[in-house]
């Protein structure tokens, strides 16, 4: 590619998700960041169906208060990935393929350009658990973010918090609860809860945004909360509740990431933690204070810890780090580790960069490079094995 070229940078956005509508705003923000001089611009929605749309007029539907996928689907064409590595181009799916492969060939697919790097922004299931990176890998298309498997860890707090304990990074107590289990033994949940002392905390295992999560300070309502988590997830956490303070450090790079200095969440009104409603309904549900009133000591042991916490996990690109604190802080945890973070106007990430001199557009061109970076580096690796042939008579 000359110097002179505009990157085809395609940005997927929507998603089979309960953070579908996150999401669009998230991809409205980086969309309208991004420097029209540098990069043409592929805005791919995905329905609530999973299907693909090149999206012509994104920006403006976006940009309405309530944006809606269905609107911008509407009369849009339909697109697919077709996973082989020589072809890199989005295809273009005839409306009588519906969405198959095999269809797509026989109806005349036809490409419709070749794509440099994939930007995905999609929150939550088939997108940032490591379903998409895997349909990008098998294409041999460049993309943001982290790979396969550190995505599908992102995702699952339980997995992911098992690989943080061996990895010395402190974590809540906790218990991981199968949905099956507790159909069988309803007991078991209140032991669990027991053992752990209310408060807890019960969230759907692979959901974020705080979607299905539930304070529960007595037994009678631990039920009903699980309920509700699994509804979103077959396994639940039932965590310790330490809500003293919540910090975030945003994290950039790929073998070498660097981290910000924490911003502080204060959870405000009649929200007594960081809910989905504080975060997106309520306007006075919570502010954001950047950069955190912490003792410097304090405020660089938590940068530290998202550094080794975003390494544990062999992360790529970018992560938002969450963590506890107990209020004197003398306790402080990750509470998870984000691998898509949001890029909303209230969200943490962008805002953490931007108080640390990289505004969002420069942002934007980091995780492209660092994007392209991974990209070339892991094209060097071989990817079939030859055993070489011994000459007769040597041993």
């Amino acid at each position: 590619m000359d110097d002179t070229a505009k990157r085809r940078v395609a940005v997927l956005f929507g998603g089979r998700s309960s953070e579908h509508e996150i999401s669009l705003r998230s991809a409205l923000a980086i969309m309208s960041a991004m420097d029209r001089d540098k990069y043409e611009i592929v805005p791919i929605g995905i329905d609530h169906d999973g299907r693909w749309y090149l999206e012509k007029d994104a920006l403006r539907v976006l940009a309405d208060a309530s944006p809606n996928l269905a609107a911008l689907s509407a009369g849009d064409t339909p697109v697919t990935l077709l996973p082989h590595p020589d072809n890199r181009s989005l295809v273009i799916a005839p409306d009588t393929a519906g969405g198959n492969l095999g269809a797509i060939a026989r109806t005349g697919g036809v490409a419709a350009g070749p794509i440099d790097v994939f930007f995905p922004v999609l929150h939550g299931t088939f997108g940032e658990d490591g379903t998409v990176q895997g349909l990008l890998d098998l294409a041999g298309i460049p993309y943001v973010g982290a790979g396969v498997l550190a995505s599908a860890v992102g995702m699952d707090k339980d997995v992911q918090k098992r690989l943080l304990r061996a990895a010395r990074v402190p974590v809540v107590d906790y218990h991981a609860l199968e949905r099956s289990d507790w159909q069988e033994h309803p007991t078991l949940a209140r032991n669990l809860a027991r053992e752990l002392g209310y408060p807890v905390f019960v969230k759907p295992n692979a959901i974020g945004s705080s979607i299905g999560v539930s304070k529960v300070k007595r037994a009678a309502e631990l039920d009903g909360a699980l309920k509700d988590a699994f509804q979103y997830d077959r396994k639940a956490l039932i965590e310790v509740s330490c809500v003293g303070r919540e910090f975030e450090v945003a994290v950039l790079g790929n073998d070498r990431p660097e981290a910000t200095m924490p911003g502080e969440v204060i959870v405000k009104g009649k929200h007594d933690f960081y809910s989905y409603e504080s975060k997106y309904l309520d306007p006075h549900g919570s502010e954001t204070r950047i950069p955190a009133a912490l003792p410097r000591p304090i405020a660089k042991k938590i940068s530290t810890m998202a550094a080794r916490a975003f390494k544990a996990l062999s992360l790529r690109g970018m992560a938002r780090v969450d963590f506890l604190a107990s209020r004197d802080l003398k306790k402080i945890y990750v509470n998870e580790v984000n691998t898509i973070p949001g890029f909303t106007s209230i969200s943490m990430y962008p805002k953490l960069w931007e108080a640390s001199g990289l505004p969002l557009p420069k942002l934007i061109d980091r995780l492209i490079e660092l994007a392209l970076e991974e990209h070339r580096e892991r094209a060097t690796l071989k990817t079939s094995y030859r055993p070489q042939r011994r000459e007769p008579g040597n041993s």
